[in-house]
């Protein structure tokens, strides 16, 4: 189980890395959440319902203006720590492709902000981070929404909570180039301590759904696996659903119901109606599983679960063998040893598991689990519990 650094700590480190890096302490520090979604998988995109929180793994970007003595007056610094690199950008030129650097989802965001007759002073920032890369808890979309955070307050300019959400997905959809849903960055700037959130991604609206059950905790397994089809499958997968739409002559999969699909199921290519049942059927699950959680219902949540990572794998076609491996471990488990469920979480084809567990065998499910499958696969999982947390905000240096 990894060891926990809250919030406090982190901005603590950024704070001490900053005067490492630059001579002097930050002005500024903006802190945003990951997430992780506990059931509705690649519905976001389909104007479907997930049901997501924000996790106390936070990015946070520490920050000043730029001392002009020691960089031309329109560049900004950023360090990542995670990384270990240093780069720069122009405030001059940011508009246009880029080519793919971590640096993006910054530049997007300031690009954003400058759009919007709010551009920045130069400035030097260091980004730390607890979220995992790459691992399908969205830490771009918190390094977005912890950039627009460090802007709102630099330039004065505070957005309305959806227009900063709208903002950090067009970078991300346009200037990242990644055809994401809304869920991301809404999870981010909205999170609530204690709450899922039941989100209409076509209204763009929530319901909160109270967690706080103190013998139920949310595990996530870190495969430390990433297969490299994920992007170019991802934006597959989002074309082979807006296909079945058309198909079914729908706006899109939000629309469609069991029956029809199944009408029309001459009507298309075979993979085109596994894709859509996926959607179709998550979205049921997801709401569903919203109200189970509300009465308490755990039995039902776990078997949602477990059918949602049946309908990802064979469906929608996005799990692999490891991520496949440890919803198994966990299932084998079982509820005596005190698993309610478990399934992938994010894009899929590697990155995370998430599963509800009894909080009194957290530690004995993680033992288990991380020991079976290092005997499988060779590869060390990371692990760590969460609770929801809170959204995008301000901390002070």
């Amino acid at each position: 189980m990894e060891h926990i650094v809250d919030l406090h700590q982190l901005t603590s480190r950024a704070a001490r890395e900053f005067v490492r890096c630059y001579g002097r302490p930050p002005h500024w520090i903006a802190a945003a959440p990951g997430r992780v979604n506990l059931i509705g998988e690649h519905t976001d995109y389909n104007d479907g319902v997930v049901l997501p929180m924000a996790t106390d793994r936070y990015v946070v970007l520490a920050a000043d203006r730029a001392v002009s003595s020691s960089i031309e007056s329109t560049h900004t610094r950023l360090f990542s720590t995670a990384l270990g690199q240093q780069c720069s950008f122009s405030l001059d030129s940011l508009d246009g492709p880029k080519k793919p650097h971590w640096s993006n989802y910054v530049q997007g965001v300031v690009a954003a902000f400058a759009s919007k007759g709010s551009k920045p002073p130069s400035f030097d920032a260091l980004i730390d981070s607890t979220v995992p890369l790459g691992g399908g808890l969205s830490s771009s979309a918190a390094l977005e929404v912890a950039t627009a955070t460090l802007l709102e307050a630099m330039t004065g300019r505070i957005l309305p909570p959806m227009d900063k959400i709208h903002l950090c997905q067009k970078v991300e959809r346009d200037f990242v180039g990644v055809p994401c849903g809304i869920m991301d960055q809404f999870s981010s700037v909205m999170g609530r301590p204690d709450h899922l959130m039941l989100l209409d991604c076509r209204l763009a609206e929530a319901q909160w759904i109270a967690l706080r059950d103190p013998g139920v905790t949310v595990l996530v397994i870190n495969s430390n696996v990433k297969h490299e089809l994920a992007g170019g499958e991802y934006a597959k997968r989002r074309h082979e659903c807006e296909t079945a739409a058309d198909a079914l002559g729908i706006a899109s999969l939000r629309d469609g119901d069991m029956e029809a699909l199944d009408n029309a199921q001459d009507r298309l290519e075979p993979a085109l109606y596994r894709r859509a049942r996926h959607v179709i059927s998550e979205i049921q699950r997801t709401t569903a599983t919203a109200k189970a959680i509300r009465s308490g219902n755990w039995l039902d949540v776990g078997q949602m679960m477990y059918a949602s990572h049946q309908s990802l794998r064979d469906d929608y076609e996005v799990s692999c063998r490891e991520l496949d491996l440890l919803v198994d471990l966990a299932r084998q488990l079982g509820r005596d040893a005190g698993v309610i469920g478990s399934r992938l979480t994010g894009a899929g084809f590697g990155g995370c598991t998430v599963s509800l567990v009894r909080t009194d065998a957290v530690l004995s499910i993680s033992q288990t689990i991380e020991t079976r499958y290092h005997h499988e696969t060779g590869i060390t999982p990371n692990l760590f519990t969460t609770r929801p947390a809170r959204g995008a905000h301000l901390v002070s240096p």
